[in-house]
C-alpha cells in the first residue's frame, strides 16, 4: 500500500542540454526494423488505449528512432536495455511527446546494440533520464518538423502557418488537416534538419504535455502477465543446443584435468571440452569446462560427471574471517592513504573537543541475485560473423570481450538486446555473454544457449564489496559537530580500491564542518567486486547516516534538527555551475516534508518496541529523505511497518506510475539487504541459493508513502537514489525502539532482544 503525491513548482524549469543530438539521429532511412522482433499487436502501451493492429503497409523510416506506417501506426525505437526499470516505455514517451504523436498509435521496439546509431546503450547509474531528457525530445521535435515540411510542400503554404495535434498536421487558415501516415513517405524524403536547426527548435512547455507526466503502463507488462517468452532465458533459435559451464569455485582457478569422456557418455550430450581463460578480467572468460547437450537439464546433470581437478591459485587462502582480522588490525593504526579528504586540522580539533565519540561500522559482501539467472544465446558462425541474444545491461564491453575471445571482428558481431529478468548491476558484466560465444565457436560454430544454475549465479558474482568504517567525532561546548575522521578499510590492490569499493572524498558532512579527515587502507583480495544498485552509496550511506545519528544523540539533539543544522552550515560548498550537485536546500526541504508527513514530532507517543528513524542521501542526482517506523519484538524479531519517502528528482516525473514503482522497489530492496550477506571461505563463496541468502518476502514488505517534491531543476533518474537512505533510517529506528545500535550488517535478531 502506498501514498503517492507530487508538489508542483510555480515555474517550469527548461533543462539545459548536456548532450548533443547526432545529425544521424534525424537522418532518413536508417531504422533496421528487420533486425528486431515484431511486437505483439495486441499489446497495450498506455492506460488509455491498446496498440493498433499490425499495419497493412510497411512503415517508413523518418529517422533512426521513428517509423510511421501509412495507416498512422508509429514505431518508436527504445535504445537502452530494459531490466525492469521501465526505460523501454519512458524513452519513447519523450520522443512521442515532441513528435506530437497519438500515443494510442505508438508501438515500441527494442533496438539492437548499435553504438554508431544510438550512442552509448547502458542500463545503469540512473543515467537514462538526465542523458536523454533533451536529446530524445529533440529527436521527436525534428521528426515533427519534417512532417510539417512535407505538409507545407503538399499544400504550398509556409511551415510557420502549420501546427500539429495528435498525429496530424493542421493548417488553421484553410481548416485542412492531414495525418502523419499520409505524410510519412514525403517526410522521409525531406533533408534531415541541421544540428543548428535542431538546437533552435522550441520544445513544448510542460503545461502542454499530453504524454510526459501521465501514467503509462510499461510496454511489456501484458506479455509478462500472460507468461509469454520475452526474457533471455526464453530465447530459442533453429538448430540450437544447450550448454552448462563448470568454473572453478575459487575465482581465477585453472583447469588441470576433467573427465570429458564420462560427461560425453551421458545420453543427449553432444560435446564436452575445456575452455581456456582469455585476458585477466575476473568477470571475463575464465577457465572452465563446457558441456553441450540437446537439452539444458542433460547438460547440467552431465557436469556432475566431469570430476574437474583445479589449480585454485592464491585466492584459495582467503576468507571472510581473515578479512575481518586484517580490518581490525588496520583500524588500530593510521590509514595507509591518509588524506583522501582533509579540511582544517581534525586531529587537533578532536583533542580540543568538549566531547568525543568513536564507533566502527561494517557491512558484508552482497550478491545481486536477479531472479533470472545469467544466460545468453550465441552463434559464432563459420562465415566469420557472430549473432548474440543477450539480456545485458551494457552490451558495448560485451562485444569487445567476444571479439577478443573468438577472433570475430567487433563490427561483425550483432547483439540483440533481450529483456533482462532483473539486473541490479549484475548484467553490467558480460561474462556469461563471452562464455556463450566461446562455447559456440569451440562446439563447431553451432548456436548455443548457455544457462547458469542459481548456484553458478550466486557463487560467480561481482559482489558489492564489504567495508569497514572507523569514525571519530568531536563536539564543541555548544554540542556542535566540529570534527570528523574516518579510517575506511576496503578491498583492492596496493593502494587502489577495487571496483565500487572506494569512498567518495566529498561524503557528507565533509565541507559542512570545519575539520574533516578521511583516509583508507586496502585489504588485498582475489574476489571480483562491482556495482550493486546505488553502487557505493548503498553501503556508505548506512555507515555515515547511522553514525551521524549517534552523534546527534550524543549532542542531545533531535536527529532531524541536527541534520538540518549541519545542512545550514555557512561553509557548505557552492554548487558547480552547469553540473548536477548536492543542494543543501533541496535536501533540507525534503527532510522537513518527510518529517511532517511521517509525524516525526509525535514519535515519543509510540509504544515500547516501536521506533522511528530518519536519514537522507544524495546519489545519482536524486535528493531523498526517509523516515522508517520499525517494530522490534522482545525476542529481537523485527519488522519495518512503514517508510515515508520524499524525493526531489527535478522538474518532471515522466511516468508517475513507474516512478512510484521504482521507489517502492528500492525501499523493499534496501530492507532486504539488511538481512543478507556473502561470506568467503578458502576462496569460495559459502552461500549457494536462496535458502542461505534469502530475499525479502512479500509479507515483510512495509507500507510505503511516496512523495515527490517537484522543483525547478533538470529531471534526473530513479532506479537507484531512493535505496541508500532506507538502511540507516531502519537502523536508526531500531535504536529508537530498543536502545541498541546497528553497527554491523546483517541485522541479527538475537542481538536486539529486550524485555
Amino acid at each position: 500500500m502506498s501514498t503517492r503525491t507530487f508538489d508542483k513548482p510555480e515555474q517550469n524549469f527548461e533543462a539545459s542540454r548536456r548532450f548533443f543530438l547526432m545529425a544521424s539521429a534525424a537522418a532518413g532511412g536508417g531504422l533496421l526494423l528487420s533486425a528486431c522482433a515484431t511486437p505483439d499487436p495486441t499489446d497495450g502501451a498506455s492506460t488509455v488505449a491498446a496498440a493498433p493492429a499490425k499495419p497493412a503497409a510497411p512503415p517508413v523510416d523518418i529517422n533512426a528512432y521513428i517509423a510511421i506506417s501509412p495507416d498512422g501506426a508509429i514505431r518508436i525505437m527504445a535504445k537502452n536495455p530494459e531490466i525492469g526499470q521501465g526505460i523501454k516505455t519512458m524513452l519513447p514517451m519523450l520522443i512521442a511527446e515532441e513528435l506530437d504523436a497519438d500515443w494510442s498509435k505508438v508501438q515500441i521496439e527494442q533496438g539492437i546494440a548499435d553504438q554508431a546509431r544510438y550512442g552509448n546503450q547502458i542500463a545503469g547509474g540512473s543515467f537514462a533520464t538526465p542523458m536523454h531528457w533533451t536529446p530524445h525530445r529533440q529527436v521527436g521535435a525534428a521528426a515533427r518538423l519534417m512532417l510539417m515540411q512535407a505538409a507545407a510542400a503538399k499544400w504550398s503554404v509556409p511551415v510557420s502557418e502549420l501546427s500539429t495535434g495528435p498525429s496530424v498536421v493542421r493548417h488553421a487558415a484553410s481548416k485542412r488537416e492531414i495525418s502523419y501516415g499520409d505524410l510519412a513517405t514525403e517526410a522521409s524524403a525531406m533533408p534531415a534538419p541541421e544540428k543548428a536547426v535542431i538546437d533552435g527548435l522550441k520544445l513544448k512547455d510542460a503545461k502542454d504535455y499530453r504524454i510526459i507526466g501521465k501514467s503509462v503502463k510499461n510496454w511489456d507488462s501484458p506479455r509478462i502477465v500472460r507468461g509469454e517468452p520475452i526474457f533471455g532465458i526464453d530465447v530459442t533459435v533453429p538448430g540450437m543446443k544447450y550448454a552448462s559451464f563448470e568454473k572453478c569455485p575459487v575465482f581465477g582457478g585453472k583447469v588441470v584435468s576433467a573427465d570429458l569422456e564420462a560427461a560425453k557418455a551421458v545420453p543427449g550430450v553432444v560435446d564436452a571440452f575445456i575452455v581456456r581463460q582469455v585476458g585477466s578480467d575476473l568477470m571475463g572468460l575464465l577457465d572452465g569446462v563446457a558441456v553441450v547437450a540437446d537439452d539444458w537439464w542433460t547438460a547440467k546433470e552431465a557436469r556432475k560427471k566431469l570430476n574437474v581437478v583445479w589449480d585454485e591459485g592464491p585466492t584459495s587462502t582467503q576468507s571472510t574471517t581473515d578479512y575481518d582480522r586484517q580490518a581490525a588490525d588496520f583500524a588500530k593504526g593510521a590509514p595507509k592513504v591518509a588524506n583522501l579528504r582533509n579540511d582544517g586540522d581534525a586531529a587537533n580539533a578532536l583533542k580540543a573537543s568538549a566531547k568525543t565519540l568513536e564507533a566502527s561500522y561494517s557491512y558484508p559482501f552482497l550478491v545481486h541475485a536477479p531472479l533470472e539467472p545469467q544466460n545468453c544465446t550465441a552463434h559464432v558462425k563459420a562465415d566469420g560473423t557472430c549473432e548474440i541474444w543477450a539480456p545485458t545491461q551494457n552490451p558495448g564491453p560485451g562485444r569487445a570481450m567476444v571479439a577478443a575471445a573468438t577472433g570475430v571482428p567487433a563490427d561483425k558481431i550483432t547483439i540483440k538486446l533481450i529483456r533482462c529478468g532483473g539486473g541490479f548491476g549484475r548484467r553490467l558484466a558480460n561474462d556469461y555473454m563471452v562464455e556463450a560465444a566461446a562455447i559456440s565457436k569451440q562446439a563447431g560454430n553451432i548456436p548455443v544457449k548457455l544457462v547458469w544454475t542459481r548456484e553458478d549465479d550466486m557463487q560467480h558474482n561481482p559482489y558489492r564489496p564489504a567495508g569497514y568504517h572507523n569514525f571519530k567525532a568531536g563536539l564543541d561546548k555548544d554540542n556542535k559537530l566540529v570534527a570528523l575522521t574516518n579510517h575506511f578499510v576496503t578491498f583492492g590492490a596496493g593502494e587502489k580500491p577495487g571496483n565500487s569499493a572506494g569512498l567518495p572524498p566529498g561524503e557528507f558532512p565533509a565541507g559542512y564542518i570545519p575539520n574533516t579527515n578521511y583516509g583508507f587502507s586496502v585489504i588485498p583480495f582475489g574476489v571480483p567486486t562491482g556495482p550493486l544498485r546505488a553502487p557505493t552509496s548503498n553501503a556508505v550511506c548506512f555507515a555515515y547516516q547511522s553514525f551521524l545519528d549517534e552523534v546527534a544523540h550524543a549532542a542531545g539533539k533531535d536527529p532531524l534538527d541536527f541534520r538540518l543544522e549541519l545542512l545550514a552550515s555557512p561553509t557548505a560548498p557552492a554548487p558547480t555551475p552547469g553540473r548536477a550537485s548536492f543542494s543543501p536546500k533541496r535536501m533540507s526541504d525534503a527532510l522537513r516534508i518527510v518529517a511532517e508527513r511521517s509525524g516525526w514530532s509525535r514519535r515519543a507517543s509510540l509504544p515500547k518496541g516501536v521506533g522511528m528513524g530518519i536519514a537522507f542521501y544524495y546519489s545519482h542526482q536524486g535528493h531523498f529523505a526517509q523516515v522508517a517506523k520499525v517494530k522490534v519484538q522482545p525476542t529481537g524479531q523485527w519488522r519495518v511497518l512503514k517508510v515515508w519517502v520524499v524525493g526531489d528528482i527535478g522538474s518532471q516525473i515522466i511516468n508517475p506510475t513507474n516512478a512510484i514503482n521504482q521507489v517502492e522497489g528500492s525501499i523493499i530492496d534496501g530492507i532486504g539487504e539488511m538481512s543478507q550477506k556473502i561470506t568467503i571461505d578458502r576462496g569460495r563463496t559459502v552461500q549457494a541459493n536462496f535458502y542461505d541468502m534469502p530475499l525479502i518476502r512479500m509479507p515483510d514488505a512495509p507500507q510505503i508513502d511516496v512523495h515527490f517534491n517537484v522543483t525547478d531543476n533538470s529531471p534526473s533518474g530513479l532506479g537507484e537514489p531512493a535505496l541508500p537512505p532506507v538502511l540507516p533510517a531502519v537502523a536508526n529506528a531500531i535504536f529508537a525502539a530498543t536502545g541498541k545500535r546497528i553497527r554491523s550488517l546483517p541485522v541479527i535478531p538475537a542481538d536486539l532482544r529486550w524485555a
